[in-house]
């Protein structure tokens, strides 16, 4: 009775151990982005899947800026997007969309940068063990562009 005992409570385990796994080996989640240049956290990021295509929103803005909150008094605006999206709140904005599992890359889609309203291709790729992503924007080849590294938040 001990030893089906310890059987079942290692597989659980292991089984606990396995999802936990499982759950950094995707983008899907929620990430601090931190900006590339003053190397501070900007946002925190929700990325989510929908039958194969991955998606991201801002769910919150950190280390605002005065011009972010002069823009609409609280709410902070892309007043430089272009056609739905101008003027519209940054909280709660799809700013990734069109991605799709590559190899170990996740690419094909679009990342909306809504300080400069401008969209570019994107490349995910997971680091340190799902705990990191790197978010590579560019336009024509990937070679060229800039990349954040954002971490996984729990």
């Amino acid at each position: 009775m001990k030893h089906a005992l310890r059987l079942t409570f290692a597989a659980g385990l292991l089984l606990a151990a396995g999802t936990a796994l499982a759950a950094n080996d995707t983008p899907a989640g929620t990430w601090k982005t931190i900006d590339d240049a003053t190397h501070q956290p900007k946002s925190i990021v929700e990325i989510t899947e929908h039958n194969g295509e991955y998606q991201a929103k801002i769910v919150e803005l950190l280390n605002r800026t005065p011009e972010d909150v002069a823009r609409d008094g609280e709410h902070p605006v892309c007043a430089k997007c272009d056609g739905e999206r101008k003027n519209q709140p940054i909280v709660g904005m799809t700013i990734m969309w069109g991605v799709s599992k590559n190899d170990d890359v996740w690419d094909g889609g679009k990342i909306l940068d809504p300080k400069n309203g401008k969209v570019y291709k994107v490349k995910l790729s997971l680091k340190d063990g799902g705990q990191k992503l790197d978010v590579h924007g560019y336009i024509g080849f990937a070679l060229l562009g800039r990349s954040q590294i954002w971490e996984r938040q729990n």
